[in-house]
């Protein structure tokens, strides 16, 4: 009965606004006076679990994302892709789908790379006169591309959780990111085909020239993820030590390259970071305490019995998984449900045959997907945010690249293993 109540009752704080970690605290509050549980005895568990090198990589990452967006690195990358799409009807549309990816593989965070990508592009979709719902809906649904295109933040805490190889984790999800970001490109192209109220650029006189000289600008910026995965990947940098050469290479980069940085608005940036990484680690730590105290109560169990209980399909079984974490996508950040869903759902996956690399793609698909689900979905209300457009003239395009892009992703990623496991397996066995 405690236990019901708990569950109803975090559901009833996140729905109703009240942030994560102090949702989650609040259930902690209630454990403790009206269960009768002993809570202390869980807080060594957050404390110990976070007392480790790697969970450094959490504030770094994040703050080498702010970094970039506020030392306007991203800017050569959109004129890169817009360099490559722009000239063709909905080609624009398409390039900020393309930057969005290739910022996901600098930033690893799927709101950073909507509140730059999106910053960056709105303004240029306006003046090519994109219908803006569609504009901001498409940037919305191209964001959690952040979460997928390694180096990911969501695959290093899973790495993390679940003690699995990080590397492994980086590959698992590739693949799927490459998937979505090709649908998102089509289906983009079909929505904008017969618009005829779009403004196209006249093409380059000299294509060649022009794209060699734009490439040369953004080249500070696209060697960050080769830094990033070519020293992880060889084996020459831990996770940790490549966020913290993250770091230290994008300073000077927005400082003296693109000159996005000034001294003011370097320290704008630390107080930013600072504000957003004492929310994350407090988030953690306080999902940390409830995913021991899930253990605990053998929740993971309970909740194997009860899908079990209405089929022991697997095919059934992997559907009741993916809708699970689609519900806890869309009512909580990717972070924390990320932690929730592989203490919870990972022994049920495993059960049935699923690889744990196999599930940290399949999380990463259902987490990007339902933090842009509404009627909750985050991603899309700090979309209407960033790009001045409201939520409700994002919903219906919005609800057409869930549909035609993200779930024939999860569907694949889910029911075909070998899109998450063929590269971990090709590359390190």
């Amino acid at each position: 009965m405690i236990i019901a109540i708990s569950v109803i009752l975090i559901c009833v704080l996140l729905f109703a606004g009240v942030a994560v970690p102090l949702a989650f605290a609040g259930v902690l509050i209630f454990l403790a006076f009206a269960g009768g549980y002993d809570v202390s005895g869980f807080l060594p568990t957050g404390h110990w679990k976070m007392n480790t090198v790697i969970i450094l990589v959490i504030p770094l990452f994040i703050l080498a994302g702010d970094i970039m967006k506020n030392g306007k690195i991203a800017a050569p990358i959109v004129d890169l892709a817009e360099m490559v799409l722009g000239r063709i009807r909905g080609g624009l549309s398409g390039a900020s789908v393309v930057a969005s990816a290739m910022f996901g593989a600098i930033s690893g965070s799927g709101a950073a790379t909507l509140t730059c990508i999106g910053s960056v592009m709105m303004p240029h979709l306006r003046k090519a006169r994109y219908p803006d719902g569609f504009s901001a809906a498409l940037l919305v649904a191209a964001s959690p591309l952040g979460l997928l295109i390694p180096p990911s933040s969501a695959q290093l805490i899973y790495a993390w959780i679940t003690q699995q190889s990080v590397l492994k984790c980086f590959l698992a999800t590739l693949l799927p990111g490459i998937i979505l970001a090709v649908l998102l490109v089509a289906i983009n192209l079909i929505m904008m085909r017969k618009n005829t109220d779009i403004i196209t650029p006249e093409a380059s006189q000299n294509f060649v020239r022009d794209f060699s000289r734009k490439t040369f600008v953004a080249l500070p910026a696209l060697f960050m993820p080769f830094i990033i995965l070519g020293g992880i990947y060889g084996g020459i940098m831990t996770p940790t030590e490549a966020a913290g050469v993250a770091v230290i290479y994008a300073i000077p980069v927005g400082f003296f390259v693109y000159k996005g940085l000034t001294w003011k608005t370097f320290l704008e940036t630390l107080r930013e970071s600072g504000v957003t990484i004492g929310v994350v680690m407090v988030m953690i730590f306080m999902v940390l305490i409830v995913s021991r105290f899930l253990i605990f109560e053998d929740i993971p169990g309970m909740a194997e019995d009860l899908i079990f209980s209405i089929s022991d399909n697997p095919i059934v079984v992997l559907l009741m998984i993916n809708l699970t974490m689609i519900i806890i996508g869309m009512i909580m950040d990717d972070f924390s449900g990320l932690i929730l869903s592989a203490t919870l759902l990972l022994p049920i996956a495993k059960s049935v045959g699923v690889d744990p690399i196999h599930f940290a793609a399949i999380l990463g698909v259902n987490l990007g997907m339902g933090n842009i689900t509404p009627p909750t979905a985050p991603l899309l209300f700090l979309g209407a945010r960033v790009t001045n457009v409201p939520v409700e003239k994002m919903l219906g395009p919005t609800m057409v690249f869930i549909i035609f892009a993200w779930m024939p992703t999860l569907v694949l990623t889910t029911f075909v293993p070998a899109i998450a496991l063929w590269l971990p397996e090709l590359l390190l066995g």
